[in-house]
């Protein structure tokens, strides 16, 4: 069986964390602090913080800009329940917005019509590692009809005096915008670096910040350590330079990365622009070479002009089918021995959204997009003979079912 995306684990991955485990140190700690370095460098944001998931980075951002019951946050339908989940966690509303036909990502003139008096944050999803239009996102937050309908209710959001933009960059680390890599597009950048995500940590997440002028990222990068740290002012590395007292100044929580996944980090990290995505782009092309000219499918877009892709998911769609006929397209292709997979339920779908009264007829685009889509295989260690084997796979699947 051909997976769908397991972690590339190699000897320098096993021999950096075994030098971690023999160092002594093995929550958080200097290889921590200097994954979080070599990321701000990277990506270009003024700081970046670590954390033991993209959701806690979420739920952190929104925490600290003080979102609350009352307020709203605004989301794609179409993502997976994390970016939904951290609202509901503040006490909030998430806003579901459809999103756009070509790129899966949520749709711009819809969210502003989404926004009110009560739009606290917009969360938008950079859907397979496509990046959102934030050149218009942040173009209608600053706007002077926009930020006058903004109503802060803490110092916070009055020093920002507008909606946050938050985005959830799961899948877009190194994804490149008009010169510039995702983690400074928005005020705020969520990375994952979860088991299936291009760079994997095993489990993990960081924060880039990336606020205007008025605010001091790097004062705000200290005070989510403690937040991030059940408010403790002092982690166990700096109890060891000779003064052990600490001081807890606020309920926070225990969201920190351990320099075991970090020590995974600067590995991948390393090698991951000149090595790790010319190997995705590779697949992606492979497989828009070998779908295109073929009407039965719809290629994602994940390279223009001045926009490209993480290459994170390649979403390859079959045209005018039903969800049934696409279940039935992907139980056959694992007949064929061929991991494939859905990214994802559109949120109004799940149990819990509908309970609240969602509806996926109210985000139709969502629906179509999720109803015809198949997720590949895309992997560092994928032959092009296993390349081959899912391609045929897939079409004759389809052959099968249409």
């Amino acid at each position: 069986m051909i997976p769908f995306s397991p972690p590339r684990i190699d000897d320098k991955i096993i021999n950096e964390v075994v030098d971690t485990l023999k160092s002594g140190w093995i929550t958080t700690g200097p290889k921590t602090k200097l994954f979080e370095k070599k990321l701000a460098e990277y990506t270009g944001a003024k700081s970046c913080l670590c954390l033991n998931s993209a959701t806690a980075g979420l739920e952190l951002m929104l925490r600290w800009f003080g979102v609350e019951k009352g307020d709203e946050v605004i989301v794609p339908a179409y993502t997976y329940c994390a970016t939904a989940n951290v609202v509901i966690h503040c006490g909030a509303t998430p806003v579901m917005v459809d999103v756009e036909k070509d790129s899966f990502n949520i749709d711009v003139e819809k969210l502003k019509q989404a926004i009110t008096p009560r739009t606290k944050a917009i969360i938008p999803v950079d859907m397979a590692g496509w990046l959102c239009d934030y050149n218009k996102i942040n173009n209608i937050v600053n706007s002077p009809v926009i930020t006058k309908l903004f109503t802060p209710k803490n110092e916070i959001q009055k020093q920002l005096g507008r909606i946050l933009v938050m985005a959830d960059a799961a899948h877009s680390l190194g994804a490149i915008c008009d010169g510039k890599k995702s983690g400074v597009l928005a005020d705020v950048s969520v990375f994952s670096f979860h088991a299936v995500k291009n760079l994997t940590t095993s489990e993990g997440g960081a924060i880039a910040l990336n606020l205007p002028a008025q605010f001091d990222n790097e004062e705000l990068y200290k005070f989510l350590c403690v937040l991030g740290l059940h408010g403790q002012n002092k982690d166990a590395l700096a109890k060891t330079k000779g003064n052990w007292k600490y001081d807890v100044i606020t309920a926070g929580f225990k969201v920190n990365m351990t320099d075991i996944q970090a020590a995974m980090g600067l590995v991948e990290l390393e090698r991951y622009d000149d090595d790790t995505l010319k190997k995705r782009r590779y697949i992606f092309d492979y497989y828009a070479k070998e779908f295109s000219g073929n009407d039965k499918f719809v290629l994602p877009i994940y390279d223009q002009t001045n926009k490209t892709s993480s290459y994170h998911v390649f979403l390859l769609r079959v045209k005018d089918i039903s969800e049934d006929q696409r279940d039935e397209i992907i139980r056959r292709i694992v007949e064929k021995g061929v991991s494939v997979n859905v990214h994802f339920q559109p949120l109004p779908m799940l149990s819990f959204y509908k309970s609240l009264g969602y509806d996926i007829k109210d985000y139709p685009q969502a629906y179509d997009n999720f109803k015809a889509e198949i997720s590949l295989p895309v992997f560092y260690d994928l032959t092009n003979e296993q390349l081959q084997t899912i391609v045929n796979a897939i079409k004759t699947s389809v052959d099968e079912v249409l």
